[in-house]
């Protein structure tokens, strides 16, 4: 095979696009219908009527939990939320302008050490460590938010969901019912999205038999990644910087023609509306109306329109998330950190998954590189 047959080759499945790399039954995305399950639930009907720590439940077991299955797990996760001490103080310890996302990665790591039971790849063992991490990633990224701006660290409510507490821990005052519901609805659209680049990277992980702090601290660092968490970040940054919506269709048509991306609009699976973003809108509409200003969601409607005109694009889970968590005042940089909130329930369910039936996953590359190459002594170079 010539360099250009072989670099063709190499071309298909480019970053595993359309690479089928495990089995799993946990999520399911079809693009071209714009559809997603949770072990064979429509996530629609989950938004409509479930719970976040309900589809935790799901995620990890295949099926959705009785009255005093779900009982239980409430209860382990609320007695869950607190934190080592050790992990307060290594975060008191960091800098107060590191990035949210550093410290989270680095305070999961530090967790490890702190458990005694990690190394434990049992099913038991491993569905207690993944209630704890789902517990304390909250509490994680609340401390962190209070730490950095000298404020004292709220303790969790262990009777309170994960919305609920999170949303106290992070603000210092007890959410409306209808903020902590609709962002208990936002942590349920997050929760899996299939072999995504994190969760493909904790599978990795987990296939060597790493322990799961490891395989999620693997997560968190390919979540970082500005091609993969930051997007709805980034949306809002842009809505800022359009500042109002008669602005909006001559910036979406100069950064067009400048081959500039919008962010949170296309989908690397979906080819028409992401399901999520469907009750993103709705929530970003709903807050904005509440909090009497309307300007994002009118602005996020206007780029939405430009672009499925322009490109035939719709928008993705990001783009509408944006406007909705800043308007209810949860800074910036937060909100990659907040997809780790929610996505820890889908890692921690395709490690124990991982776990259950086990296989090294090693693939291999298409070289394309030359051949026979004869070794040049230093002197003659």
């Amino acid at each position: 095979m010539d360099n250009e047959k072989k670099a063709a080759a190499a071309a298909t499945g480019v970053g595993l696009r359309g690479v089928a790399a495990a089995s799993s039954s946990i999520g399911d995305v079809n693009g071209e219908k714009g559809e997603l399950i949770y072990q064979g639930i429509n996530i629609h009907d989950l938004a409509e009527h479930s719970t976040f720590e309900e589809t935790i439940f799901l995620l990890w077991n295949g099926r959705l939990p009785k009255r005093a299955e779900l009982d239980e797990l409430k209860k382990a996760i609320g007695e869950s939320y607190s934190l080592p001490q050790e992990a307060v103080d290594l975060m008191r310890a960091l800098p107060n302008d590191s990035e949210p996302m550093d410290v989270l990665r680095t305070a999961v790591s530090a967790l490890g050490i702190y458990d005694k039971s990690a190394r434990d790849t049992s099913r038991e063992a491993s569905l207690a460590l993944a209630t704890r991490l789902t517990a304390q990633m909250p509490t994680l990224v609340a401390a962190w938010e209070r730490i950095r701006k000298g404020q004292q660290i709220l303790e969790p409510k262990p009777d309170e969901n994960i919305a609920t507490n999170f949303l106290y821990m992070l603000k210092g005052e007890m959410p409306s019912e209808h903020d902590a519901r609709l962002f208990d609805v936002c942590l349920l659209l997050h929760a899996d999205h299939e072999l995504n680049a994190s969760t493909f990277t904790a599978r990795v992980v987990a296939a060597t038999l790493a322990d799961m702090y490891s395989a999620v601290t693997a997560a968190l660092c390919a979540l970082s990644g500005p091609l993969h968490g930051g997007a709805n970040t980034n949306v809002m940054k842009m809505l800022l910087e359009i500042g109002s919506v008669e602005r909006a269709e001559e910036f979406v048509k100069t950064a067009l023609a400048r081959k500039q991306k919008i962010m949170g609009i296309g989908h690397a699976v979906y080819k028409t509306e992401d399901p999520r973003a469907t009750h993103l809108r709705r929530f970003s509409k709903e807050m904005g109306e509440l909090g009497g200003d309307t300007r994002w969601h009118e602005i996020s409607r206007k780029i939405e329109e430009v672009m499925h005109r322009e490109k035939g694009m719709y928008p993705n889970v990001d783009f509408y998330s944006a406007s909705t968590y800043y308007m209810m005042g949860i800074p910036l940089d937060l909100y990659t950190p907040i997809f780790a909130v929610s996505r820890i329930s889908g890692w921690t369910g395709h490690v124990l998954e991982q776990y259950a039936n086990n296989k090294l996953i090693r693939p291999r590359a298409e070289y394309i590189g030359p051949r026979n190459v004869p070794y040049v002594p230093i002197e003659q170079r």
